[in-house]
């Protein structure tokens, strides 16, 4: 495949290291996301390994050439007033026996937050698909897979495997990283 050769051919070049299980299907959670760079990564770890990431985007960006980019390279609008209608077309599109990822930035933004957005959490449970998560690692240059697994509907605890396996990552602006934690979980967490 074309895309797997490109990919492993760029991220040798800017030496770079692909680690991890290939998932099969799932929602996919990237972190750190503190520069766009993080996408990249994250589509070249994806045509790596075949794998097709629909990445949710706000639909707001798909105007002019960023627009035909994104649509290039899976990304899907999302329409945040209606999310659910987005996610169920997806799930329809994707039946079959190809690996695929709902791909979410669950920081929402390249700068520190107080929160992560919980919709990949929500997306979890509502369709009954896995999360996986994925990541990258500026100092090692890795970027890969991580653990797999379903959420159990307490929200601390599967937050408390996303926080042990991220503590150890470093994205391209590290002070921009926003620690996993949801809203749902309370202030009184620290990070």
């Amino acid at each position: 495949m074309l895309r797997r050769r490109i990919a492993r051919l760029a991220l040798r070049a800017v030496r770079w290291k692909t680690v991890g299980e290939v998932p099969e299907r799932g929602v996919l959670v990237g972190a750190p996301h503190t520069s766009n760079w993080d996408w990249v990564l994250t589509l070249l770890l994806g045509w790596t390994y075949g794998i097709d990431i629909k990445l949710l985007v706000k639909q707001e960006l798909f105007v002019g050439p960023l627009g035909w980019l994104l649509r290039r390279t899976g990304a899907v609008e999302l329409d945040r007033k209606n999310p659910s209608a987005t996610i169920k077309k997806m799930l329809a599109e994707s039946e079959g026996g190809d690996p695929w990822l709902i791909g979410i930035a669950a920081e929402g933004t390249r700068s520190r937050g107080d929160y992560w957005k919980s919709g990949f959490y929500r997306i979890a449970q509502q369709t009954g698909l896995p999360i996986t998560l994925a990541f990258l690692d500026v100092p090692s240059r890795t970027v890969g897979w991580g653990p797999t697994f379903h959420p159990t509907g307490d929200v601390t605890a599967d937050m408390d495997v996303l926080r042990e396996f991220y503590a150890d990552k470093t994205g391209f602006n590290p002070e921009d990283f926003t620690p996993p934690r949801l809203r749902e979980e309370g202030p009184a967490l620290e990070a």
